[in-house]
């Protein structure tokens, strides 16, 4: 049986192979067009008053003055022109992030799901512990505590190494808890998803810190140069695809994981009965086909 370090990697492995599968890439458009026109419109609308919000909050600083004359002693006094966009960027591409976030949540995971249950999981009994009001209300919670945190810890991004590990960790913690849930709410029972995640919290949380240092690419567009910053506006369009690809590979990944993990609880359920059933002297074949009449499906095959 696999270790959940194998899994983890089997996962990764199958959520590569099928990121540039036809029916999954379709799943980019709709989040890409929401994100786009929402964020588009509002930075159209508002990037004008937000920069200069951010300036008149940095002349109230009593550091800016003095920060402002040793930039020009360095010769960098032009770098001073950034700085406005750089915080305003900071501030928005967390808001922009969970947008996504909330988008790939209520909208392509639940096909995700579906195309891997047919594709390799059409053994599994769908017991439905969860719901999309559920994702829905387990996403909003988790999001509204995640930008608390990552507003609380914004001083901290700025002092190495911390700004290389507070992102991905809050991100990690954010996506585990939304796509965990997503993941398992048509095929697990509720008691089924807190085991699973109780038992693979660890493995989980791997996935989504993984998807937070795959989120820092993005960043890594406006950050490359000044440029690229002034011009946030137009280049936030293709932050945005960049995050909608990498949300939904995340949710391929999870989607693999939570399946197989489930797939081998049930198992392990299965072989714990049929023991059970051989140490109480009774034909754990013929236990297996009244447990399969009863749930309508066929004898020795999954219903």
């Amino acid at each position: 049986m696999d270790t959940p370090l194998q899994l983890l990697i089997s996962s990764f492995m199958r959520a590569a192979g099928s990121l540039l599968h036809p029916r999954i890439l379709s799943l980019t458009v709709l989040p890409f067009l929401v994100a786009g026109v929402l964020w588009g419109a509002v930075l159209w609308y508002s990037w004008s008053a937000l920069l200069a919000l951010v300036h008149a909050g940095l002349e109230q600083l009593d550091i800016a003055a003095p920060a402002l004359q040793i930039l020009t002693v360095l010769g960098w006094y032009g770098l001073h022109l950034v700085v406005a966009p750089f915080i305003a960027i900071v501030l928005l591409v967390p808001l922009i992030a969970v947008t996504v976030l909330m988008l790939i949540a209520g909208w392509s995971m639940p096909v995700v799901v579906r195309h891997l249950a047919k594709r390799r999981y059409a053994h599994l009994e769908r017991r439905h512990g969860g719901s999309w009001f559920g994702g829905v209300g387990q996403a909003l919670l988790a999001s509204a505590v995640f930008l608390i945190l990552a507003l609380l810890s914004l001083p901290l991004w700025l002092i190495p190494p911390l700004f290389a590990v507070i992102p991905p960790v809050l991100w990690g913690w954010l996506t585990y808890r939304v796509m965990s849930y997503d993941a398992l709410a048509a095929h697990a029972s509720s008691t089924e998803r807190q085991a699973l995640q109780r038992r693979y919290r660890w493995p989980l949380l791997a996935i989504g810190v993984a998807t937070g240092v795959l989120g820092a690419l993005p960043a890594l567009i406006w950050v490359s140069s000044a440029l690229l910053i002034v011009l946030f506006p137009i280049v936030a369009l293709a932050s945005i695809w960049l995050y909608v690809v990498i949300f939904i590979f995340s949710a391929l990944w999870f989607g693999y994981f939570c399946l197989d993990a489930l797939d081998r609880l049930r198992r392990e359920e299965e072989t714990a009965r049929d023991s059970r059933d051989n140490d109480r002297g009774m034909d754990p074949g013929v236990d297996r086909l009244d447990r399969d009449s009863q749930r309508g499906g066929v004898p020795g095959i999954p219903a």
